[in-house]
């Protein structure tokens, strides 16, 4: 009986994986002279509904700033700490105790990254990386933190010799001494392999090869995979399924990929002509929808994939070229660059400025300003008297996620406005409508479009769901669960 209940338990443990969702999380960078003090940026950050913050070292005002703030944490240990930490397991002890222990768990620490890109560093640091790693996880270990604090540390995308197609993916060679230790490290523990991953640089530098909305999570063509078959819409997808290829190749399988930096600047120097606050928040915006959507990508569909955006703010002293100081949602002041919803439940804000317009018109979405209960009327109205076909805002189909009234009645007003001619009065919806250039279709959730007329035959009325996909995954779980216990009574 006790095996029972316990292959019962597991299977309720393993479920509860399967439903983990996404996150998204930010950058703290702190390499500029103008920016608010620890204090403010934990306002702000809690303000915002921030709940998983990167910053880049152990910082005692920082950490002393987001203590019971709900806000989980990745610190580091930066690339000149390695040496000491590699040399000699008392300096790990003694950095816990001090700079970690004395905060935690009132800020709430979740990953420790030991060094950061350190393929991309001169010298050979990348020898001291295992051997710091395993010493701060046994420091944890003795303070019995090993199953609550995960370590890791952060690579370029550099790390890969090829990355195209996806299926062809492969570590550069001359990191081999480096790699097969540290992917023993974290397959072993658990950790995740981080990466920070920038499709900008790519487009920058190679526009000839690289389409700026397929960068932008924008492009209506598809690139394929000569090899296995599996279609692309996005650079981020390609180059993260490149590294599920290249752990695969190492039978590495199970280790998981945490996208520790990826964003957009907003602001360039003359020849960066795609850093732009519209194109900024083109790419965030779909970025962070295409991530708490649990999309996963072509070769890992529905695989949640936990992504950090670089940065809080804009950062005045990085050296280099000028986009490199201007990655940040907000000014040091405080006020934001561009509008961006954190969370991926709201249509784009029109207001900013978009990148991609439409070569079929405009669209017609919810908006922002309008009340909860006249979105929902006006949306239950336009899913039955209005003739409209919403059957894709439905549970599992493609555009119910993001579950929120507003996304469902961005799809739903639009639809009426395309089939009613597209005129002013088709998009009024007592003040609830707006219209927009921009495409709002994302995912595989296509806006009808004006060259686009597809209109269902059946005709479903909203009704806003408490929760339909947690619902979905509770009754998917407990079905399991019946047929398990049945099983074992049996």
């Amino acid at each position: 009986m006790v095996s029972h209940f316990f292959i019962l338990a597991l299977f309720f443990f393993s479920a509860a994986e399967l439903c983990r969702a996404s996150t998204i999380g930010i950058c703290y960078g702190r390499n500029a002279d103008d920016l608010p003090t620890p204090d403010k940026v934990a306002d702000l950050v809690k303000n915002q509904n921030i709940k998983y913050l990167r910053i880049y070292d152990a910082n005692i005002q920082v950490l002393r700033a987001f203590a019971n703030s709900g806000v989980e944490l990745m610190i580091g240990i930066p690339n000149s700490d390695l040496l000491p930490f590699s040399q000699f397991q008392s300096n790990a002890d003694t950095w816990l105790k001090n700079q970690i222990l004395p905060y935690y768990p009132a800020t709430k620490i979740t990953y420790i990254t030991v060094g950061a890109e350190v393929t991309e560093m001169p010298g050979n640091i990348s020898a001291l990386v295992v051997p710091a790693m395993k010493n701060v996880q046994a420091a944890l270990k003795k303070a019995g933190l090993h199953r609550k604090i995960k370590i890791s540390t952060t690579h370029s995308l550099g790390v890969l010799s090829r990355s195209f197609p996806p299926s062809a993916g492969a570590f550069n060679s001359s990191h081999a001494f480096f790699l097969k230790p540290l992917l023993e490290f974290l397959a072993e523990n658990q950790s995740p392999f981080m990466i920070d991953i920038y499709p900008y640089y790519a487009y920058r530098d190679s526009t000839t090869n690289v389409s700026l909305d397929y960068a932008l999570f924008e492009s209506s063509s598809e690139v394929i995979d000569p090899n296995t078959g599996l279609i692309y819409t996005n650079m981020l997808d390609a180059q993260v399924d490149a590294l599920y290829f290249a752990l695969s190749a190492l039978s590495f399988r199970t280790i998981k990929i945490m996208i520790t930096e990826t964003g957009w600047p907003s602001k360039g120097a003359a020849k960066e002509t795609a850093a732009t606050p519209d194109n900024a928040q083109t790419y965030n915006t779909n970025l962070i929808r295409h991530v708490i959507n649990n999309t996963g990508t072509p070769a890992k569909p529905g695989q949640e994939m936990d992504v950090y955006i670089f940065s809080l703010f804009n950062e005045n002293r990085k050296p280099g070229m000028e986009s490199e100081r201007n990655w940040g949602l907000y000014y040091p002041d405080q006020t934001s660059i561009y509008t961006l919803d954190l969370t991926g439940k709201g249509p784009v804000d029109t207001d900013a400025g978009a990148n991609a317009t439409s070569t079929n018109g405009t669209w017609c979405i919810a908006s922002t300003t309008a009340s909860e209960l006249d979105l929902q009327s006006a949306l239950d109205w336009a899913c039955s008297s209005g003739n409209v076909d919403c059957s894709a805002i439905q549970p599992s189909q493609p555009c119910f996620q993001p579950d929120s009234t507003i996304s469902h009645a961005s799809f739903a007003f639009n639809s009426y406005y395309q089939q009613n001619g597209a005129s002013d009065i088709a998009c009024g919806f007592g003040g609830a409508g707006v219209k927009t250039t921009k495409n709002p279709s994302y995912d595989n959730c296509l806006y009808l479009t004006a060259g686009n007329m597809k209109v269902g035959a059946n005709n479903v009325t909203a009704i806003k769901p408490t929760s339909a996909s947690a619902e979905s995954a509770i009754s998917l779980l407990f079905s399991g669960a019946s047929l398990v216990i049945s099983l074992l009574l049996f």
